[in-house]
């Protein structure tokens, strides 16, 4: 089941993340998916998910990447260290496109029921990133 679960991680990491594939976003999130760390106020649902990937960050930093650091899992839980990389080319959460690489580091973990992302909780650096895009 570990093992299992973490390719499934894996997966959604490249394919939705990565490629952003709907379709691979639809066959891997539970209708009733909670995003247990959305900002406050904010939609924490399953589109609410799709949407940080579809309309923030694939429309901002062109040739993204997701690289893998670490992977831990046991019983329903995956816990993710990951990288993601690409180039700041689009407007990113009000910072106008500067062409410049960025990196944003991820620790995420997520319960899998039935083969698919059930909840999630995850600590990023985006915000630093960021700022740092708005000093240059």
């Amino acid at each position: 089941m570990s093992e299992f679960n973490k390719t499934l991680v894996k997966r959604f990491n490249q394919q939705v993340i990565a490629e952003g594939d709907r379709h691979a976003f639809d066959d891997l999130v539970a209708e009733d998916f909670i995003n247990r760390s959305a900002p406050v106020g904010t939609a924490n649902d399953r589109e609410s998910l799709w949407r940080t990937f579809d309309q923030i960050l694939r429309p901002a930093i062109s040739q993204l990447q997701v690289t893998i650091e670490d992977q831990i899992a046991e019983r329903d839980w995956v816990t993710t260290r990951k990288t993601l990389t690409g180039l700041h080319t689009g407007s990113l959460l009000g910072v106008a496109a500067s062409g410049k690489a960025v990196s944003i580091s991820v620790i995420d973990m997520v319960r899998i029921v039935n083969g698919k992302y059930a909840e999630h909780w995850g600590l990023n650096t985006l915000a630093q990133v960021v700022d740092q895009l708005k000093q240059d």
